[in-house]
C-alpha cells in the first residue's frame, strides 16, 4: 500500500514489521504520530508542503551561525531522540521515540560536529553533536 505522504518511507524502512506501516496504522507508525500523515489528513499534500517550507524558514530565521536549512526529511523519533546532559548532571530526552518528525543533519564547515534539527507542529529543536550523536548539546529548543 502507498504511504499517506507519498514519501516512500515504508519501502525503505527496516522497522516496518514493528511499525505496522503507514496506511495500515492510519499514519500512526509505532503507535505514535507522524507529522506528515497528520498534516496531510487535515489539509492535503499542499498543506504538508507549506508546513515543510514554513519550518525551513523558521530554522533559517534563528540566526545560528553555519546553519542553512534547504530541506527536511521524515525521521523516526527513536533515531533522533538523543539524551542531552543538563547542568545538574541529569540527562533528558526531548522527543518521543514512537513519533515521526521533520528534520535533517547539517554538517558544520569548521569542525567535525553537526547540527541536528528536528521539528513537529509544536517545537523546534536544534542540537549539535559529534560522530554518531556523540556528546550532544542543545542549541535551541523552543515552542513554535
Amino acid at each position: 500500500m502507498a504511504e499517506i505522504c507519498g514519501e516512500n518511507c515504508c519501502s525503505v524502512c527496516n522497522r516496518k514489521q514493528e511499525c505496522g506501516g503507514c496506511s495500515a496504522t492510519d499514519g500512526q507508525p509505532f503507535g505514535g504520530i507522524c507529522i506528515a500523515a497528520e498534516c496531510i489528513k487535515k489539509g492535503g499534500i499542499e498543506a504538508f508542503r507549506r508546513l515543510k517550507k514554513t519550518l525551513i524558514d523558521e530554522f533559517n530565521s534563528l540566526g545560528i551561525k553555519d546553519l542553512q536549512v534547504n530541506d527536511l526529511n521524515l525521521l523516526q523519533g527513536f533515531f533522533v531522540n538523543l539524551e542531552y546532559p543538563l547542568t545538574n548532571g541529569q540527562t533528558v530526552k526531548l522527543l518521543e521515540d514512537n513519533h515521526v518528525y521533520l528534520g535533517n543533519q547539517i554538517e558544520k564547515p569548521v569542525d567535525a560536529r553537526c547540527y541536528g534539527i528536528v521539528a513537529d507542529d509544536t517545537y523546534l529543536l536544534v542540537c549539535e553533536y559529534g560522530c554518531g550523536g556523540e556528546n550532544p548539546q542543545i542549541v535551541i529548543y523552543k515552542r513554535r
